[in-house]
């Protein structure tokens, strides 16, 4: 039974959110009213984490998808005792340098599992850190076994991405995800039923969740009653639906889009704070919710119990237990790339896609946190290997998913897998519907997430499906983001290099752009420096006294090479350089990049099949490329190849107009 303490822990939340948003004259202060009662019951009746150690890895997820709503996930976090977390920093909610910025941003504030906002991510991130705990769970007996927990709104569900995301939550039967969806019928241009009339809870009881109805957003029996029913549903996952009050107690705003996006008003807290029967001053916390809320305690005792769990599995499955403990530290072992498949030299040679393909297999075996697959594509991204296992309904164990034709849900999930720990999520699909995917990748290299893309079919070279499968314009897109690593290999040893320096990335997140046509296997043999990709650019065939550089990416580097060999035949001396990777080239020293691009070599052009855009930070000219202009065309590849220019004849006249 709800308490008057309980009451009063709600309403703490509440001006506390309140109060934060008022004093920085920007944020959302509905949301959180609303919703206040609802958090409080997950995290002070369900949610078993440890505020002395957020990092503590059997902790429940708590995903607060509505990212907006920032300032409840900020008063739970101080009132429950993350340290971090002062009052000072309620006080700088959305300053310069708090830990408190507009949106909730993980790795930068402590607590925060997910960063949230762009609406539909967060309950997609979700699933994947779902996905990871049903993994480990079965995978090591048991040990890791929590629940993902979560908030979303309207707007959350309303956004394609939580469609494809929370279809295949209930095609695997996610029995452990939870999450409450807030249902407060107000968007930002009016009610709901200007927009959003289906029925929520139809739609999701049809993609395989448990759902529910919880009719009074404040009633914290109804809400705590319901989350236990959820927890009984093990072969489902959880949506809860909450008819709440956005902006509840604003006599004048209460279920008004006006309570969204904006702070109240000193007349109008007033008059909320003497509806909640509040009579303290701004950002107070009244001793008695100070210490009811507080988890450290709490937290401790579940983290030192889990401790003792450890131990013993530790000592009756050592093997597992160190396979385990190495997988959630996030290393590698020291010997992994031992046996790492090599590439005899071979003219005909093969595409790197399939080169890749035999790479994972490899690393799959070599890595078994390495898990993920492809959107309905994996005969052609050569990403699936069964005798690692499939993840699907009742069946965690495996590496290999099926997500379906679900591209956007897939690097959301893949994020998620690889921020709850012990796994290393990947997807794959064409490189032109990296654009489907863009929101998860930007989120995951401003998150700082090492997930993993496969992307192949990546140019003009995809052939007769022509230019709605032929990628121009996103190799330009990916490398625009920051902290992320674009790597576009010329062979397979190059694929294998590609690789593994993506994998040893803890950073940020990677892609590998891989041929859907056969490339030559160059000699690693004779010329030791091919597929050494560690520093992001190398020479990969030199000429004395070279007069410029031709630089390629890619399947372009044979034609470079071609291109070399036809100018050396007139006696014009050329370098060609792969550049596998703009970034980690960029991330050397100024004397490595001056090693390689000698600023004495001017002449110099670029041969990619896609956008020429952004060359010219190395060709020192906008007119220095062998590109594409526009879009593809559909026509076998070696015909487009020619029409496009990608010829080691048209190359070499190229060099010499310069």
């Amino acid at each position: 039974m709800a308490t008057e303490l309980d009451q009063l822990c709600v309403n703490t939340i509440r001006t506390l959110s309140i109060d934060a948003v008022q004093k920085a004259n920007s944020g959302h202060p509905g949301a959180p009213m609303g919703l206040a009662a609802a958090a409080y019951t997950i995290w002070q009746k369900h949610l078993s984490h440890s505020p002395s150690n957020s990092k503590w890895h059997n902790r429940d997820r708590f995903v607060l998808s509505n990212g907006h709503a920032s300032m409840l996930l900020y008063s739970l976090l101080h009132l429950t005792g993350y340290e971090e977390m002062s009052m000072d920093q309620i006080k700088n909610f959305r300053q310069w340098g708090s830990k408190t910025p507009g949106h909730p941003e993980a790795g930068h504030t402590d607590g925060v599992e997910t960063t949230t906002g762009p609406l539909g991510q967060g309950i997609s991130t979700a699933i994947g850190m779902a996905v990871a705990e049903a993994q480990l769970r079965e995978r090591y007996d048991g040990l890791i076994d929590h629940y993902t927990y979560g908030i979303c709104s309207d707007g959350d569900l309303m956004e394609g991405v939580s469609a494809e995301a929370c279809s295949l939550a209930g095609h695997l039967g996610l029995g452990k995800l939870i999450f409450i969806f807030d249902d407060n019928e107000i968007t930002i241009d009016g009610t709901t039923e200007i927009s959003f009339t289906e029925d929520v809870l139809q739609r999701f009881e049809s993609y395989g969740w448990h759902v529910d109805r919880v009719l009074d957003g404040n009633d914290i029996d109804a809400i705590d009653h319901a989350i236990n029913n959820a927890k009984k549903v093990t072969n489902k996952p959880s949506l809860i639906s909450l008819r709440t009050i956005i902006g509840f107690g604003s006599p004048n705003k209460a279920n008004k889009s006006a309570s969204h996006g904006s702070p109240l008003g000193d007349e109008e807290i007033k008059k909320t704070k003497t509806a909640y029967g509040w009579d303290h001053p701004t950002f107070h916390v009244p001793k008695e919710v100070a210490d009811h809320m507080n988890a450290t305690q709490r937290g401790k005792e579940a983290e030192a119990e889990h401790e003792k769990k450890m131990a013993s599995y530790a000592s009756m499955e050592a093997r597992k237990h160190g396979s385990l403990v190495r997988r959630l530290s996030g290393d590698l072992p020291k010997d992994w790339t031992t046996g790492f498949p090599f590439f005899e030299a071979d003219e005909k040679g093969m595409a790197t896609r399939a080169s890749g393909g035999k790479i994972i297999k490899h690393i799959f075996g070599q890595l078994p946190e390495l898990t993920g697959g492809s959107a309905d594509l994996a005969g052609s991204t050569k990403t699936l290997h069964e005798q690692f296992g499939l993840i699907e309904k009742d069946s965690f164990n495996g590496q290999n998913i099926h997500y379906g034709v679900r591209e956007h849900g897939m690097a959301a999930i893949a994020n998620g897998m690889c921020l709850h720990g012990g796994l290393r999520g990947f997807g794959a699909t064409f490189l032109v519907f990296a654009d489907y995917m863009k929101p998860a990748l930007r989120l995951a290299a401003l998150s700082h997430i090492p997930s993993l893309m496969v992307f192949t079919h990546d140019s003009i070279g995809l052939g007769e499906d022509g230019p709605t499968h032929q990628p121009t314009d996103q190799l330009a897109m990916l490398r625009a983001l920051p902290n992320y690593f674009v790597f576009r290999p010329a062979d397979a040893n190059e694929t294998a290099g590609c690789w593994i320096q993506a994998m040893e990335r803890k950073t940020g997140p990677s892609c590998l752009v891989l041929t859907r046509q056969n490339v030559p296997t160059f000699d690693a043999t004779k010329q030791t420096r091919i597929g050494d990709v560690s520093k992001g650019a190398y020479v990969i065939n030199d000429s004395a006294d070279a007069s410029g550089v031709i630089i390629a990416t890619g399947s372009e580097v044979s034609l470079a090479l071609g291109a070399q060999k036809l100018l050396t035949e007139k006696g014009v001396s050329v370098r060609v350089v792969s550049m596998p990777c703009w970034e980690l080239f960029e991330a050397q020293s100024a004397d490595y990049r001056e090693e390689i691009l000698p600023a004495s070599l001017t002449k110099r052009i670029a041969v990619e099949a896609a956008s020429p855009f952004g060359w010219e930070r190395y060709t020192w000219g906008v007119d220095r490329t062998v590109a594409v202009e526009g879009f593809g065309a559909s026509a076998p590849a070696e015909v487009l190849f020619e029409k496009y220019g990608f010829t080691a004849k048209n190359i070499a006249e190229k060099f010499e107009s310069i």
